[in-house]
């Protein structure tokens, strides 16, 4: 029998039929290759398409993450490196699958980004704090990442 062959039990069982979620993400830690934030991203609104739950997910990148917002040309630019960004087409799914993704006003200001540096579709907030802040006093739950 392999490892994925193994028999899993599942002890507590969950099923919502509404999620409400805020990432803050302020540093990347990775599954692999994979930012862990953008796979439990994705693992949870994998789940919600099997719940067929309602949901409202926010990603806010912030501080050592921000770059992961930027188009090939500022990434390269803010990186370095002349490799383009390698999440973009991750940032493009997730949106694709619902998820508003975020951009930390102060972070982007101390970078000396401007909108015309952004992938498309991110919105800019005051600040990452104050974001999170709001959204969980509109009864968010927040996930630091």
């Amino acid at each position: 029998m392999s490892a994925s062959e193994k028999p899993l039990r599942i002890d507590i069982p969950v099923k919502l039929s509404d999620v409400k979620v805020v990432f803050s993400i302020g540093a990347l830690a990775f599954e692999g290759d994979l930012p862990a934030s953008i796979f439990h991203m994705q693992l949870i609104k994998n789940d919600i398409a099997g719940w067929s739950a309602t949901s409202e997910i926010v990603a806010v990148f912030h501080t050592n993450a921000g770059h992961v917002t930027l188009h090939d040309k500022a990434y390269n630019a803010d990186r370095n490196i002349a490799t383009g960004n390698p999440y973009k087409d991750l940032i493009f799914d997730l949106q694709k699958r619902g998820v508003n993704v975020e951009l930390c006003g102060a972070t982007a200001k101390a970078h000396g980004w401007g909108n015309e540096d952004l992938l498309a579709n991110i919105r800019v907030n005051t600040d990452a704090m104050a974001r999170t802040t709001q959204l969980v006093q509109q009864g968010f739950v927040k996930i630091t990442e």
